[in-house]
């Protein structure tokens, strides 16, 4: 999965044990919209220094996989979700491929003439509802 936003806030490595570290970070979705989402992500083992090359305030593309898990605690079963990064990028860098496609696509394209053409009347009956 993959989604593209600003760095709202990117916290320190915690150290969770002597094999096992991690560090989140919140990824501000949607800001052009009366809601805004504000999205926590984390990065664990050796990618937590893939944030280091980046400042709050910056335009970033984030590659996650979803990660979900069940707990059996003594109030019950609970269900916890975790967006765990695996890719961080500048916001603008689109890749090569999809670039050059976009530019052959545009040169040969051919005029068409936009207007919808219809070829039945108000007479035909059919049972589509549409």
């Amino acid at each position: 999965m993959e989604v593209t936003g600003t760095l709202k806030v990117k916290f320190e490595t915690q150290k969770v044990s002597d094999r096992f570290q991690k560090r989140d970070f919140v990824l501000i979705t949607e800001a052009n919209t009366p809601y805004p989402q504000f999205v926590s992500f984390q990065v664990t083992q050796d990618k937590c220094s893939l944030l280091d090359q980046f400042n709050e305030g910056e335009d970033i593309r984030v590659q996650f996989n979803l990660r979900g898990r069940e707990w059996n605690g003594p109030q019950g079963v609970k269900y916890f979700n975790t967006l765990d990064a695996w890719r961080i990028e500048k916001g603008g860098a689109a890749p090569v491929a999809a670039t050059n496609a976009t530019t052959q696509t545009q040169n040969t394209a051919m005029p068409t003439n936009n207007a919808p053409v219809f070829t039945s009347s108000i007479e035909d009956n059919d049972d589509l509802p549409f």
